[in-house]
């Protein structure tokens, strides 16, 4: 079966297999006699929950629980299993799932050495500008992983002896959108393992941030060589916010929805198995020489949409403005985000992944967010008493040229507005200006490079999507660096996408403006990829959503999308496809700021 064609299958039943394999879980008997229906495709040799028979607006939106680190200090972070509601509905179903809580909190609250509460998605760090914050991340995870593993990709044990079944489940935290030094980024060589083994890249599991960035809406999760999929689909994610003294003058001075009115929404979808548990497909290479057991796939598309990890939740709100942080955690998944296909009531977007815009920017027509993306929206429910809206996804598999999407997964969540206005509390009023000019990285650029994003096969004849450069072709995780900025230089990078998805390219460190986007033809090697002879079109202004400070850029099919950014760091850190499984089969890269 060809990628896409098992794309197609496995998005229509929401489907998967769950194997045991190296360090797997053995599949559990469901508990006691609750269960949803299975689906029936022999596609599937396990049991696969019909995600239509899951209910939908049942339950409440769960709110993640918020440290205050505002004054910075030290935190200690654990990574380790829980069991919770994930799918509502009275169904009496509980899901094991890994999370994060807190061993302790700077300022306040649980004593150093008391339990941590671990919940998935984790709780929302929320930090202040230039006040430091140190965090231990202690790797608390099991011996088992809840997700079939495939041992023949390049990950975190190959080629090292360590097993999951001795050694642990190995971990790293990465805070996405960070401007961080390189010792405590989360790079992928960096994990490390509860009995122990570290990669080759360990630092040490207390990572510091100076938080020398503008207010953003920032997140974490785990970034560990070859099983990042498997972990943040385990639930490793969680928001970390971070203010400013220009963002907390403008909710101080009601020119945004603050308190109650603000609220983080990360958006995931999932397919789990008739008794509750995560299901994950696996997709066996179709190879004389495949040694059996899971295997990566292309991507993953589930038909079950969770938000703040709950099926479906219906979220209750008075006539006002609310401020919603919007997050695409999904592994492949796109969101093209409507209420049905317009926006009946308004919905205005003040910033993107790293910080404000210059201006508000009322939607007129949907908002597509890509994996690793984050919008800053405020919604407006004045006027609407006694109404429901419902958030709709339309966003094609994979995107933006796959196949339409199935429902349930074209319903996100529902509001409600059916609070009483607590007119205690005043209406904002946003401001014309929200930053003093348009973001720009004003410093010339010192150079201009051109990259590629390529597809190749690995040695099991398994679709292998690759980052390398124009002239050398498709380069490997391993292979020597070739992306080297100089320390507070400025770079153009030309992203050449010759691929027929569109791929949400991340950068560590850096923030970027994304300057514009062109159709080109070339002639491609086909050993290498390379391309040459290229003619570019009429470069495209960046949408109008894009128009902020950035750290992951839609690269669409066919389209050269060009970026600026000033690499202010010296170190190593990474550049990858956030497509998680894309940078699990190695479409990710090292760069060094020298």
């Amino acid at each position: 079966m060809d990628r896409r064609r098992f794309i197609q299958a496995s998005s229509l039943t929401g489907g998967a297999l769950l194997l045991s394999g190296p360090g797997t879980a053995p599949p559990a008997a469901a508990r006691g006699t609750a269960a949803l229906p299975p689906v029936d495709d022999p596609l599937y040799r396990e049991p696969i929950a019909d995600p239509t028979a899951i209910p939908r607006f049942t339950d409440p939106l769960p709110r993640p629980s918020r440290v205050d680190a505002l004054g910075g200090g030290d935190l200690t972070f654990v990574m380790g299993p829980a069991r919770q509601d994930l799918l509502g509905g009275g169904l009496g179903l509980t899901t094991p799932v890994w999370g994060f809580g807190v061993r302790g909190r700077h300022g306040g609250g649980p004593a150093s050495g008391s339990p941590a509460q671990v919940s998935y998605p984790g709780p929302t760090l929320v930090a202040h500008r230039d006040r430091p914050v140190r965090v231990h991340w202690i790797n608390g995870l099991p011996h088992r992983h809840l997700l079939p593993v495939d041992t023949t990709v390049h990950w975190a044990f190959a080629g090292t002896g360590h097993t999951i079944e001795r050694d642990g489940v190995p971990a790293v935290v990465h805070l996405h959108g960070g401007h961080t030094d390189p010792d405590s980024d989360g790079h992928p060589d960096a994990w490390y393992a509860p009995g122990g083994a570290v990669g080759p890249r360990f630092a040490g599991t207390r990572l510091s941030y100076d938080n020398s960035q503008e207010a953003a809406t920032l997140w974490y999760h785990d970034h560990t060589l070859g099983i990042t999929r498997l972990n943040v689909y385990a639930g490793l994610a969680g928001f970390y916010l971070l203010r400013d003294s220009h963002e907390l003058s403008l909710i101080e001075d009601h020119r945004l929805p603050g308190g109650p009115y603000e609220l983080e929404l990360v958006i995931q979808d999932r397919m789990f198995h008739p008794d509750g548990r995560l299901a994950y497909p696996d997709v066996p290479a179709d190879s004389p020489d495949w040694p059996g057991g899971p295997s990566v796939r292309p991507e993953f598309f589930g038909q079950v949409i969770l938000v703040n990890g709950k099926a479906w939740p219906y979220l209750d709100v008075e006539p006002r403005q609310y401020r919603l942080r919007l997050l695409n955690g999904s592994n492949s998944r796109f969101y093209r985000l409507s209420a049905g296909g317009g926006w009946p009531f308004p919905a205005t977007l003040v910033g993107t992944d790293l910080g404000f815009l210059h201006r508000p920017r009322p939607l007129d027509g949907p908002l597509v967010v890509a994996p690793g993306e984050r919008a800053d929206l405020v919604v407006d429910f004045r006027g609407l008493g006694g109404e429901t809206h419902t958030l709709t996804n339309d966003a094609p598999t994979p995107f933006p040229y796959g196949d339409p999407v199935a429902p349930p997964a074209d319903q996100v969540m529902r509001f409600r507005v059916n609070r009483p206005r607590d007119e205690r509390v005043p209406e904002p009023r946003l401001p014309r200006r929200l930053r003093r000019a348009p973001f720009r990285i004003s410093r010339p650029p010192a150079r201009t490079r051109r990259l590629l994003l390529s597809e190749g096969t690995d040695e099991f004849g398994r679709m292998k999507p690759l980052l390398g450069t124009v002239e050398r072709g498709r380069l490997e995780w391993s292979e020597p660096v070739t992306e080297d900025p100089g320390l507070h230089t400025a770079e153009i990078w030309e992203v050449f996408n010759a691929t027929p998805d569109t791929h949400p390219i991340h950068l560590h460190l850096v923030r970027f403006q994304v300057l514009d986007r062109a159709p080109f033809t070339a002639d491609r090697d086909p050993e290498t990829g390379a391309l040459s002879n290229i003619e570019i079109g009429l470069p495209q202004q960046p949408d109008a959503t894009e128009l902020g400070p950035k750290d992951t850029v839609s690269a669409p099919p066919w389209r050269v999308t060009r970026i600026k950014a000033l690499f202010d760091r010296r170190g190593l850190y990474v550049w990858h496809c956030h497509i998680l499984e894309h940078e699990d089969h190695e479409m990710m890269r090292n760069f060094r700021v020298r």
